[in-house]
Order: structure tokens, then sequence, then C-alpha cells
């Protein structure tokens, strides 16, 4: 790739681009994630302020977003300086029911640090966040945190990287000791110890030469080092072949390479708690990771024409970015979360927002820097930041200029599976909680809220129960409203088994003028995941032109209410095939009423059933209460797609579970293993419900 220059970049920066950092920390709950951000935030501030004349003591207690439950929900993003570069950092949640909040955070980054707990390797969750790394093609620099706790393995975690991620791991850092003898690391590349001794509320490295057995190792894995590169790296290779010695240059430069390929993840070691290590994690982050140059351009589409566009990164170039996030703040209202991919946003700009085709203004531009807000006028390309003012802006939209605007490939979020009925404890509450509502909705692409017609309830619906129970404990907290819930809802969908056709008029004469709308469509099954299609297939201007929009809004509206249940219908194609018009009559709306009931009466002949999500669930589990673990599985209709015994006598079942069959597991769980056990679960797919099932669901 090359490095594009000067002339891209703005003279008023206080950073090159090549010298910034996008990255996001990653891991299983309980990796120790937040404590590591928390000791990155104050090494970097503290450098940051040498020669300051306030001492700057103040270190970082918690993110702001850690709620009471200890697990990060949302993921916050902040700015600090290592050594010359900038490191923006997206802290992302580990939790499962969170996963839509780590995909839009790894949209916007750059490369990531995945962190495994030493002792627990590589846990079920982490998995799920390295399969989304990877789908974005995100480079990764893996930490095995917590070697100072009792049973840490750093090889363990290593073979499980290899193992269970398909990756390949390559050490750069050993640690030296390890539980509580945990000292330090040797740096394979310099051949150096490097000792953490605790100075003045902060840890110092000591640097110092290795010993004998330290040597040693450091040989072998020096050794495996060299060799791994020359696989993956031509200009390695050829010094491998001469058996020329690389330099330390030529190694970092290869790790660099090979890391941004996705052919390699550098691991190194520490205990964040301990404040072990992570001076070298930040090294490690800076040499291996890459900047926003060295990620190649930016693609999109035109709004305008709907051809493909791209765009070069640099401070010259026409803006354009994406809105990651949306926060709402208690003071400032809310705070929309922008990576800005090209050009420069200037406070007071105007920008475009192809989506809704209207323009913005940029109020005021925030950086997080560590845990305080800085304004700024201007935040060039490469950055994220935050803006406050923008008004009709969701998650996953493209702010751009109205004279270039480009709309840059959305993020694709799941359907929520799971609703819940609530109500608030007071009628005085009702507003309120309607707009905490609202509030958490905008910030939470996988939270939705409606009211259901029949009974005039308010429905949330997310994508599990520890989900809905955060954003209820979240309307308690920020926006002080006490709710009832109802019982736990599982959001079906309705589906076809056969194709159908349907020839439908709706036709009104009561005096004056009448109502006349008449269409022909086949109804057509399409495999799991489609989604809806509709062609229009009328030809010879039996039905004119404006009215096929109607008869399609009448289609998705029928869709959405179902035939059974009143559960949408998804995964089917229709094609609008003929009709006829009345030239008085005729109207949008005769159209709209007769797409909605053409469609019902084919949905009704086709076959309709019920469709239920399933849930990939991940159980871990001392062997001995295996049996009775999968005895229950079994019982709530599961079906089992692996299972294995680890070397430390655990087991881990993995089973697709129907999510109607899985309320109120977590006590199941307990009770079996006397409260050994853990699961994890995520939506799988949408599945048939079986005929006894379906009759009973039906009733």
């Amino acid at each position: 790739m090359t490095q594009r220059h000067d002339h891209h970049e703005c003279p008023r920066r206080q950073v090159r681009l090549s010298n910034v950092r996008n990255i996001g920390i990653m891991a299983h709950i309980d990796a120790g994630k937040t404590t590591l951000s928390e000791r990155i935030l104050f090494y970097c501030g503290r450098i940051h302020k040498i020669g300051d004349t306030h001492d700057g003591t103040a270190t970082m207690d918690s993110m702001a977003q850690e709620q009471a439950r200890g697990i990060t929900i949302a993921s916050a993003a902040t700015t600090c300086f290592w050594k010359g570069h900038r490191i923006n950092i997206i802290d992302t949640p580990g939790h499962v029911d969170f996963t839509a909040e780590v995909e839009r955070s790894l949209r916007v980054l750059d490369g990531a640090v995945a962190v495994f707990c030493a002792v627990g390797k590589v846990q079920p969750q982490s998995e799920t966040v390295w399969n989304q790394a990877r789908k974005y093609g995100v480079p990764v620099i893996a930490l095995v945190n917590k070697m100072d706790r009792n049973g840490a393995d750093f090889q363990g975690v290593i073979d499980d990287i290899r193992n269970k991620l398909g990756a390949n791991p390559l050490p750069i850092y050993l640690p030296i000791g390890k539980e509580a003898d945990f000292a330090g690391l040797i740096d394979v590349i310099s051949g150096k110890a490097i000792y953490f001794h605790a100075k003045d509320n902060r840890t110092e490295e000591d640097i110092q030469a290795l010993d004998a057995e330290q040597q040693s190792e450091r040989d072998e894995a020096f050794r495996y080092l060299v060799e791994t590169l020359a696989d993956v790296d031509e200009q390695i290779m050829e010094l491998y072949l001469e058996d020329h010695v690389p330099s330390e240059e030529d190694l970092h430069a290869a790790i660099r390479r090979a890391t941004i390929a996705g052919k390699v993840v550098p691991v190194t070691a520490a205990s964040a708690f301990k404040n072990k290590g992570v001076q070298p994690l930040l090294d490690s982050v800076t040499r291996y990771l890459p900047s926003p140059i060295d990620v190649s351009d930016i693609k999109g589409i035109d709004p305008d024409t709907g051809n493909e566009v791209s765009r070069h990164v640099g401070d010259m170039q026409p803006f354009c970015a994406l809105v990651f996030k949306i926060m709402t703040d208690k003071e400032v209202g809310k705070l929309y979360y922008l990576r800005i991919y090209s050009g420069t946003a200037e406070q007071g700009m105007t920008v475009y927002n192809p989506r809704t085709g209207k323009t913005e203004r940029l109020g005021r531009l925030i950086q997080m820097h560590a845990a305080k807000r800085e304004n700024r006028d201007e935040i060039f390309s490469g950055d994220i930041a935050v803006a406050i003012g923008l008004h009709d802006v969701t998650t996953g939209d493209t702010l751009c200029l109205k004279s270039s605007p480009i709309v840059l490939e959305s993020m694709t979020f799941p359907e929520p599976v799971i609703s819940v009925a609530i109500e608030p404890r007071s009628a005085a509450d009702r507003d309120k909680m309607t707009k905490g509502l609202i509030a958490l909705a905008d910030e939470d692409p996988t939270f939705r809220v409606k009211t259901d017609e029949e009974t005039g309830e308010t429905i949330i619906s997310g994508m599990g129960e520890l989900h809905l129970e955060v954003i209820i404990s979240r309307l308690k907290d920020d926006f002080k409203v006490d709710v009832d819930t109802g019982a736990p809802q599982v959001a079906y969908r309705e589906s076809i088994s056969n194709s159908a056709s349907s020839d439908m008029k709706f036709v009104r004469q009561s005096g004056g003028r009448g109502q006349y709308g008449h269409c022909v469509i086949n109804l057509i099954p399409l495999q799991r995941g489609a989604g809806i299609v509709i062609e229009n297939k009328v030809i010879g201007g039996n039905i004119p032109k404006e009215y096929i929009k109607p008869i399609e809004s009448g289609i998705r509206e029928a869709a959405a209410s179902g035939v059974l249940a009143n559960f949408p219908v998804v995964d089917f194609k229709v094609e609008i095939i003929d009709g006829s018009y009345h030239p008085v009559d005729s109207s949008e709306m005769a159209f709209k009423i007769a797409g909605s009931m053409a469609f019902k009466d084919a949905a009704r002949k086709a076959g309709p059933g019920l469709l239920e999500p399933v849930m990939k669930l991940e159980v871990s589990t001392p062997e001995e209460n295996m049996g009775d673990l999968l005895g229950d599985i079994n019982g709530r209709r599961g079906t089992i797609s692996s299972m294995n015994t680890g070397s430390d006598h655990s087991s881990r079942i993995i089973a697709h579970v129907p999510l109607a069959e899985l309320f109120g597991y977590a006590k199941s769980v307990r009770s079996y293993s006397r409260g050994r056990a853990f699961f994890s679960m995520e939506f799988a797919h949408f599945a048939n419900v079986p005929k006894t099932v379906q009759e009973k669901i039906l009733k």
C-alpha cells in the first residue's frame, strides 16, 4: 500500500496520519478489558502530561459507562497519546446480548486488541467476537491478561488461539514467571528482559540482560518467530534462505505487514490489574496495527447514480463520516459518535445526510481525551469524535458534502427475538417512560419499542433476557422510571411453504366517486434469510406505474402482521403480474388495499407456518454434570452440535435450542451444576416450529 503523504495532511494537525491508530479492545466478559483500558489511559495520560505545570496524578477510576453489573454495556471512545502516536480506543462490550455494540465498533476500527484470560483461555464469547473481527478484516494483536492469577497458562492460550480460532499466533513477548511470581516479559525481538517495578503510584520498566534459562527460552521463541515470518513474508524468506539473521527493524516491519494482512497474530502477556505489561502492549499497538493510510480506500455508493465510488483517506479530500453510535447524555443531550473517513470536520459546517436528503449543521465537536471532553474546532480524517446538535440522524448514517455525496456501507443489525410488555408503576411516569424508551431505541438499533394496537400495551423487544434487563435498569437509573414487566414473549415469524396466486379486486361504490383497485399476484417462498422481494411484471400498462408503489406498500403492510397470529411473514417473493384500473375511481389507496388483500389471500393458500428463533447455546461445565445438562437440553427440544472435554476436566457443549424453551435457563444450569457451570447464548437462525408445538402457540 503506498503511503500518501504531506499534501493530503492539514498543517494544523497535531499528529501525522501515519501515527494515528483506531483500535478496539475486545474480549470475553471478565477477561479484564475495562481494567486494561483504564491502565492504558493512565499511562498515556501521565506521559502526555510530563512537563505540565500541574502534576496530573488523577488516575481513572472507572469509565462512566460502567454500570453496577460490572460489565461494559456501551462502548466508549477515547483518545490518548503514546510516544508521538494518537491512539483512539473504542471499548467494546464482551457480553453476547450486546454483539450489535461490538459489530458497530468493529465497523469503524482499523485494528483490535483481543484480550484473553490466562486462566479461562479462549472462551465461547471470544470466538464470536473473533469471528466478527475476521468478518470486517480487522487485524488483531492478542494479549494474555491476568498472568498473576492461579492457573495462568500462557502456552495454553496460544494453543487455544491456534486450535479454536484457527489463527497463527506469534509470541513477541514471553512471560517471566507466572501466577504470584509473574515479574516481567522477555522481549523476543530485542533479546532483553523487561521487569516492572512499582514507583510513585505507577510502574516503571526496568530493562535487563537475560539469564541463561531465559536466554534458551528466547532463542527457541526467536527461531519460531523468524521461521513463521519466513512462511508469510518474502523479505524475511530471502534473508532466511541466505542464513542472514534479520535485524530488529526488518522483523518489526515484517510483523506489521503480516499482521495487517491477517497472516499472523502477535501475542504478548500482562497483568493489567498489577500494572505489568501495559507499556509493551502499547508499543506493539503502535508498531504492528495499521494507521488509516494502511487501510484500503473506503468504498461507498453514489446516492444519485447508484454507482460504486471510493474515497482516499486524507484531510484535503471531500468530507465523509459514518455515525456509528448515538448516546444520550444528561447534560448536553445526544452525542453522535463519528468516524471521519476523509476530509476534515469543522464546527458549524453544513453536512448532507443522503438517507434523509436533508442537510444538518455540525454543532459542537468534542473529542473524548481519556475521561475528559475536549472541545475542538476541527477534527481530521482518520479520527473518531463526537458531534452535538444533529437532528434527523440515526446509527449507520453517512454524513458527507452535498457536492460530492457518498453512502458508506451501513451496518446490519439482527432483528430482535424476544419481547416484553412494560408499563409504568404510576400514570404520571408514562411520559417519562416514553421519552426514555425513545432515547434508548435511538442509541441501540437492536432494541425496538412499539404499542400493541389491540391491547394498547407498550412492547419492548431485544436480543435476549439480559439485554432487556439492562434496558429496564437503565430506565430506572437514567430516566428515574420504575416499570412493571410482563412475562417474556418469543418474537415468532410466519413463513409460507408453497407458491400460490391471488386475483383481488377492491371495489367500493357509495354515491359520488368510487374506489377501484385490482391486482393479480404470485407468491413464492424463498430460502431462510432471503428477506422480502417484490417484482413488477405487469406488461402493457394494465396497471399504471404510479399504482405499483401503493400495491407494494399494501403487500409489505399485510406481511408485517401475518395471517396466522399477527407475526411478520418473512422470506418470500411477490410477482405483481396483472390487474386493471378505472380511469376515474382508481386511487393509490384502492390499490394499496387490493395489494394487501391479495397478499393475505395468497398467504393463506400457501401453507403458512410459524418460525421460531433458535439460539446457539454454549455451556462449560465440570465433567460430572455433563449428563444432567445434556438431558436438560434434550428436554428443551435442543440438538447438540458438539461436545468435548478439555485438559482441565471441564466439558463444553454446543447446542441449538429454541428460545421459547430457554426462559429461566440460568436457574436450571445453576441447580444441575451447583453453580459451577456457565453458559452463553446468541441468536443463530429461525427454524420451522414443529406442528404439535405450533398448535399450542396458536390456541
